[in-house]
């Protein structure tokens, strides 16, 4: 399956908003996270006051939806997309694919509907309730794991090259998304970790500890530490099988963003 890398969103601090267009032989274009949508750069004010803390840089040529007309698609081939999470950097676009199969983790769909303080400002409700959003729910249902952690396959309508794996702890149903390109596996991460070397073979600082604390979501304190550590074993020992990529690393998107050029 080729796969497209995504910027659907520069931010501040030099982050990107990482979202990936997968070619399925049998169920369309794939999108995985959705980034800014149209609607969020024409009303920016839809994203409430924390947008002054992303500081998004909202063009209207960097959202899905326009990159994948750039690319040559219609976008109502987007039959499906799949979220990491509801923060509504993820979730922007949704309102461009009103057509679309959305498919998000049991949790995380569960949290957005009896949210917390923290999930009301994190979960935006125009973007997640406002234009009739498809849902597809999944849960674990106790299947073969993915290189030792938790997975959820056979998401109706998708292949089976198509995985979402269990990360919990930026949000109470975080999860990342593999994908198996047929050269190898790639793991969107989401917001799992943000820092580039945060899953590298060095300790955490005090100030990234602190920094991933901050993120993680209060009901899940030590969750994203845990789940730091098992991307960092998974990747000291699976590199040559699976890359591992998170949302906002603005230097793994312009690496894997090559091949999207070959």
């Amino acid at each position: 399956m080729k796969v497209h890398h995504l910027n659907c969103g520069t931010m501040a601090f030099g982050f990107v908003d990482h979202c990936l267009l997968v070619e399925t032989p049998s169920s369309g274009l794939v999108l995985v996270d959705t980034g800014f949508g149209v609607t969020c750069v024409r009303n920016p004010r839809i994203l409430g006051w924390t947008r002054r803390i992303v500081g998004p840089i909202l063009r209207e040529g960097e959202t899905a939806v326009r990159q994948i007309e750039a690319l040559g698609y219609d976008p109502v081939d987007v039959r499906h997309i799949l979220l990491t999470h509801l923060d509504y950097d993820h979730t922007g676009g949704l309102a461009d694919f009103p057509w679309a199969t959305v498919h998000v983790h049991g949790p995380e769909h569960r949290a957005s509907r009896q949210p917390t303080t923290v999930d009301r400002i994190r979960y935006r409700t125009e973007q997640l309730c406002g234009h009739g959003v498809n849902w597809r729910v999944n849960d674990l249902d106790g299947g073969e794991p993915w290189f030792g952690f938790d997975a959820v396959r056979d998401l109706d309508g998708l292949p089976s090259e198509i995985l979402v794996v269990p990360l919990y702890g930026h949000s109470r149903g975080h999860v990342g998304i593999a994908v198996d390109t047929g050269d190898g596996w790639l793991l969107h991460a989401g917001d799992a970790y943000t820092e580039p070397h945060a899953i590298g073979t060095g300790p955490l600082t005090t100030a990234s500890r602190a920094m991933h604390m901050i993120t993680a979501h209060p009901s899940h304190p030590r969750a994203q530490l845990r789940n730091m550590r098992r991307l960092t074993d998974l990747v000291a020992d699976h590199a040559e099988d699976v890359t591992v990529f998170c949302s906002h690393d603005s230097a793994a998107f312009a690496r894997l963003a090559l091949t999207s050029c070959k």
